[in-house]
């Protein structure tokens, strides 16, 4: 049922010519690229509590996701089935196994999260409804370029509910006790280094193509894994250092403020463009990509809090 649910999108998009597949690829792309910039910007500019919702959510779903999808291991549908003909460059950019969704479960708790973190706020409610749309439409993105099933898409979505429900009970366990967050953040830093050992030394299939050649390299498919528990290091890190020792508030907001937020996500996107291939090339794909997310999210939750607290205490200087 579901390679004839893709097929039969393979055969719309043909008849169409392909005309909507450079929007769905494009859906594709902001979702894992460019979305998480709007959680950090209510991060930055309105609320730390608001833009840490959604980024916990996001957390939770970077852990689980290739813990899940190096242990079923589950092929593409076009290696399932070669009729399957995925749109564009998608075959190339599809990396890692098939379940689940990868770009669902990023999409998801930043965007659910996201809308849930405004929803008490009437006047953005609409965005709320527009970024709750977005989950469905990456997902759907997903199969329409024919890289993933909607089994595939199906667990990715309920994986980021799960993440937001997760980061809502978190929130009010430490309003509760506050006290607890340090030691929370130390067994979650050692239950990622636990993660890494488990996708580093499990089995995995070695299957080979008729020409000998693997079907899939487990190696190359540890690479996002290690990238994606680094995020959640990452933060882990930044998030002990900004609570001990940075404590920034959101400026008030202006105009001025927004500039400034909006500097700082370019320097985010300038960082992703640059840095990582740097790392990869001195580490290798698994530590590179380990370090540079760490180095990633350390910037937006730590880094970049310093320069707006130094800009808030010129402002109150100036006062």
């Amino acid at each position: 049922m579901d390679i004839q649910y893709l097929l039969m999108l393979q055969n719309f998009r043909n008849s169409i010519n392909d005309a909507l597949t450079p929007f769905m690829e494009w859906v594709s792309m902001f979702a894992v690229t460019y979305l998480i910039m709007i959680p950090v910007f209510l991060y930055w500019f309105w609320d730390k509590r608001r833009g840490l919702l959604p980024l916990v959510s996001y957390y939770f779903c970077m852990f689980f996701t290739p813990i899940i999808k190096l242990t079923v291991c589950a092929y593409r549908p076009w290696i399932r089935d070669s009729r399957i003909l995925p749109a564009g460059d998608a075959i190339t950019t599809a990396t890692g196994y098939s379940f689940p969704s990868g770009h669902t479960s990023t999409a998801g708790p930043l965007s659910f999260g996201t809308a849930a973190a405004v929803w008490d706020c009437k006047r953005f409610r609409w965005a709320a409804v527009l970024l709750a749309c977005f989950v469905f439409l990456t997902g759907f993105s997903r199969n329409y370029l024919g890289v993933h099933t909607p089994q595939d898409v199906f667990v990715g979505i309920f994986e980021s509910v799960l993440g937001v429900i997760f980061a809502w009970k978190l929130f009010a366990y430490l309003d509760a006790h506050p006290e607890k967050e340090d030691v929370i953040l130390l067994g979650c830093f050692i239950l990622c280094w636990a993660g890494i050992a488990y996708i580093t030394l499990k089995h995995y299939p070695m299957d080979t193509a008729a020409d000998g050649k693997l079907i899939v390299d487990p190696q190359k498919m540890m690479n996002d894994g290690y990238g994606d528990i680094g995020k959640v290091m990452g933060f882990i890190i930044a998030r002990f250092v900004e609570k001990r020792w940075i404590n920034f508030k959101p400026l008030k907001p202006s105009v001025k403020s927004a500039v400034i937020c909006a500097a700082g996500l370019v320097l985010m996107a300038l960082l992703k463009q640059y840095v990582s291939p740097v790392l990869v090339g001195w580490l290798g794909s698994h530590w590179g990509k380990l370090l540079f997310s760490v180095i990633y999210t350390f910037y937006y939750i730590a880094l970049f809090p310093i320069v707006l607290k130094l800009v808030g205490k010129s402002e109150e200087a100036a006062a």
